[in-house]
């Protein structure tokens, strides 16, 4: 017999059909709740809401464990790239090689912007910050890129692959745009990771030699940051897709939302963190303390997470990686030596250690970063870089469904009750 919830209101007894996840998740199908009883549920921040069924990506906050389409992200990491990965979850299953090579080569054939685009950027200050570029070039696109006719999902391949070959370019024009360099246009014999960061750092009177430690490590993180079950920004691309608006505007949408500092820009506020220490002398031991203490407020950013009760399985595969960034530039770069100094603090530190406060992907996603060059007001858009895959397989997934509703929450009312008009001439 099938689980059911029994839940009694007024007097009444109702019951509500349990629904179990290919995890053994459990959760309560309230679809019928307001037409049966009256009364809706409840829940700021949407903490204990189950907004859709997904097949994408499953975490267990409490085991520390982040999975792809059923692959421990572990594996992933060890293993793939970060377009095998994006092809596993767009598509739902790993690519066999040739499907991989035609993916491939189709988002190289797509990393060039069109050259009316380019002048958008004559038009924002150079002090626009990344992210503000970031979301209304992608939203831009839509005019560039209109709907294939007959394509009733709104969402077709070519668009898809599109803002997958894209956004390194826009990100990186961004860049150059700041610091007022001329824009490198893509390399297309060059991978993914390898030609974003040509872009980004490449003059056209000299050659740039790219580090392959950096190559390896951009990889890894954007395979880590590829997707998150259902976070601010991947609800957001839900949302707004369920609408029926087009995939670039669903996908601006979460880059607005990821833009937030509570969201995609914690990694910027751990080296803001750390540029604090090293203006008060790089003493970590007493910023250790600070965090310890109920009445200050300071905070340690980059340790702990909301769903990782335990510790985050990210972090400790970019943990290596970060270990090998930090010896190749131990000595020479102040705020990085502060940040290894920090983390070993916190590690061995038993207050930290009773409460599971680890040091997350954010810390060590920032710190890398900022070894590679990139500016921090820009760690925002490689997270975007990263999460663009999982967006898009949200989006898809969206289409798909059978039962997709446009999202319409509700609310519980607290203002005044009906009140009479006052006209203007006899309010005080």
């Amino acid at each position: 017999m099938a689980e059911v919830a029994k839940v009694e209101l007024g007097g009444k007894a109702f019951e509500f059909p349990v629904v179990i996840g290919s995890e053994n998740e459990k959760g309560i199908d309230i679809t019928t709740l307001r037409q049966k009883t009256g009364y809706i549920t409840l829940d700021p921040g949407y903490v204990n809401s189950g907004a859709c069924s997904s097949s994408i990506t499953f975490i267990d906050g409490d085991q520390g464990i982040l999975r792809y389409r059923g692959i421990p992200i572990e594996v992933m990491a060890e293993r793939s790239n970060f377009l095998e990965t994006a092809f596993l979850l767009i598509y739902g299953d790993l690519p066999t090689a040739i499907e991989l090579e035609k993916f491939t080569q189709r988002i190289k054939k797509h990393t060039m912007l069109h050259e009316d685009i380019k002048g958008f950027y004559d038009g924002f200050p150079r002090t626009a910050h990344p992210m503000s570029i970031l979301a209304a070039v992608v939203c831009s696109l839509s005019a560039f890129y209109q709907h294939e006719k007959g394509d009733p999902s709104y969402l077709s391949e070519l668009n898809a692959v599109r803002l997958m070959a894209k956004l390194p370019t826009i990100a990186a024009y961004a860049y150059k745009k700041s610091i007022g360099q001329p824009m490198i246009y893509p390399d297309n014999s060059r991978s993914y990771c390898e030609n974003f960061l040509n872009m980004m750092f490449s003059l056209p009177a000299e050659r740039y030699q790219i580090d392959p430690d950096f190559v390896d490590v951009l990889n890894l993180l954007l395979i880590l940051h590829a997707d998150h079950e259902q976070n601010c920004s991947t609800s957001t691309v839900r949302m707004v897709r369920s609408s029926g608006a087009d995939i670039f505007a669903s996908i601006t949408a979460g880059i607005c939302a990821l833009w937030g500092p509570r969201h995609g820009g914690a990694n910027q506020e751990v080296l803001e963190m750390l540029e604090q220490i090293k203006a008060d002398g790089g003493d970590v031991k007493k910023y250790v303390e600070l965090a310890k203490q109920k009445d200050s407020t300071f905070r340690l950013m980059g340790f702990g997470h909301r769903v990782y009760k335990n510790f985050d399985p990210r972090a400790k595969i970019i943990k290596a990686a970060c270990d090998k960034v930090l010896k190749k530039f131990k000595g020479s770069d102040q705020l990085l030596d502060i940040a290894k100094q920090l983390e070993e603090a916190a590690l061995k530190d038993q207050y930290f250690i009773d409460r599971k406060l680890y040091p997350n992907v954010d810390f060590y996603s920032g710190i890398i970063y900022r070894a590679m060059g990139i500016p921090v007001n820009a760690f925002t858009v490689m997270f975007a870089l990263g999460r663009m895959p999982g967006w898009l397989a949200q989006a898809r997934e969206l289409d798909a469904d059978p039962t997709n509703k446009i999202g319409r929450p509700r609310q519980i009312y607290t203002g005044k009750t009906k009140s009479e008009y006052t006209p203007i001439e006899k309010r005080g």
